[in-house]
């Protein structure tokens, strides 16, 4: 079946309401809190979280919510402003405090909402000013509601990121934040992707494990993977269809990778995104190993930003990964051109510099070997990036 692409966000859905409110969590006064709904009743859910182990308050509280419900969920609150990581047993009452008073909100039970946050790791959540935001918050359905709730997760980046698509009579939508300590080890910092197809909590978490592994989990900005990494997956049902696994996949897995491309075009002091492209691996979760270990690379990232065409370092960067390589099978194409084809290429160096310094970076890799392919999404490495980390401060 085939998925059409719609404007929309994750409110696009039919039975979800979202909204915003500026509860006063940033520095400047701009709106930092975020609520995404059922509009009525509870939601079939699944989640994915952060492997590492410093995990933020939210990502615990969600994580027990989601298991003592089976799965079945009505709400997602997220603030920006503040990871409340790091923050001990306060977090973790603040994290309680901000899912009930998201189901005060809604008029249902706190276990049946996913606390979420993001900012500055180690400051003390603010729940006194969230309580009161979430009393006065309006909510709204489709596109308005979700555009405000996109705009209200923001912390360093430069834009919302939100998208939609249709297919077999279902709509799914979905809303991401991400542009520094990007390299997710499951998904990426926030990202809350909505349907109105009718699917159980099995269905969807099988559903989404297989959309993150092709999306969210190919992105990588810095290394650095999130101490509050999330992506939750619901279903409202509203539309009364019973999609197929494959359909639903592919229409969760398509929001995501927009997703995903659009988090690395907002890398922290990016100019470019950097697709990476392999195929002739052993199968497809090497080439999506060899992909990412192309994109993630500080070397490849520092030769694109200056439109170096030094394709050694993309060479190194797969082998450093890849389980499986034969030099001699290797190609490698930088723009148009291949570079390397088992040998050193003659090339138009210029040529390949220019398309190095473009918006979207094309690099190929074809190993020769079988029929697997992946992707992976990137940015360039610059000196903006580091001013920004040296002095952050959401």
């Amino acid at each position: 079946m085939s998925v059409r692409e719609i404007r929309g966000g994750a409110a696009s859905a039919d039975g979800f309401l979202a909204g915003s409110a500026t509860a006063g969590l940033r520095s400047r006064p701009l709106p930092d809190l975020a609520l995404l709904a059922c509009a009525d009743g509870l939601a079939s859910a699944a989640a994915v979280f952060t492997t590492n182990r410093f995990a933020a308050a939210p990502i615990e509280i969600a994580r027990r919510h989601l298991a003592s419900n089976g799965g079945r969920i009505r709400a997602v609150v997220a603030n920006a402003g503040c990871a409340n990581a790091g923050t001990g047993k306060a977090g973790l009452q603040a994290a309680l405090r901000m899912a009930a008073a998201a189901a005060a909100k809604l008029g249902c039970k706190p276990e049946e909402v996913l606390p979420a946050s993001t900012g500055l790791i180690g400051s003390r959540l603010r729940i006194d000013r969230i309580e009161a935001a979430l009393a006065g918050m309006k909510l709204r359905r489709g596109s308005p509601g979700g555009a405000a709730a996109a705009r209200a997760i923001l912390t360093t980046d430069t834009r919302p990121k939100q998208a939609a698509v249709e297919s077999a009579g279902f709509v799914v939508g979905g809303m991401a934040k991400g542009s520094g300590m990007i390299h997710p080890q499951m998904a990426t910092m926030l990202g809350f992707v909505t349907t109105d197809a009718d699917a159980s909590p099995q269905l969807l978490q099988q559903v989404l494990h297989h959309a993150v592994e092709r999306s969210f989990n190919q992105v990588s900005v810095d290394g650095d993977a999130s101490t509050n990494d999330m992506v939750v997956l619901l279903a409202s049902g509203a539309s009364g269809v019973h999609a197929s696994a494959d359909d639903l996949a592919d229409a969760v897995t398509a929001v995501s990778r927009s997703l995903a491309m659009q988090i690395a075009a907002d890398g922290e002091g990016a100019r470019s995104r950097i697709d990476v492209t392999v195929t002739g691996a052993p199968d497809d979760a090497a080439a999506r190993k060899i992909a990412r270990g192309v994109a993630a690379s500080s070397l490849v990232k520092a030769a694109v930003h200056g439109g170096d065409p030094n394709w050694g370092r993309i060479a190194s960067a797969a082998g450093q990964v890849a389980d499986e390589l034969d030099p001699g099978r290797l190609r490698i194409g930088i723009g148009e051109q291949f570079v390397f084809e088992g040998s050193p290429c003659d090339y138009d160096e210029r040529r390949a510099s220019r398309a190095l310094r473009a918006r979207v970076v094309p690099l190929t890799l074809d190993l020769g070997i079988g029929d697997g392919t992946g992707e992976a999404w990137g940015c360039d490495l610059s000196a903006e990036y580091v001013a920004i980390n040296s002095e952050y401060r959401t």
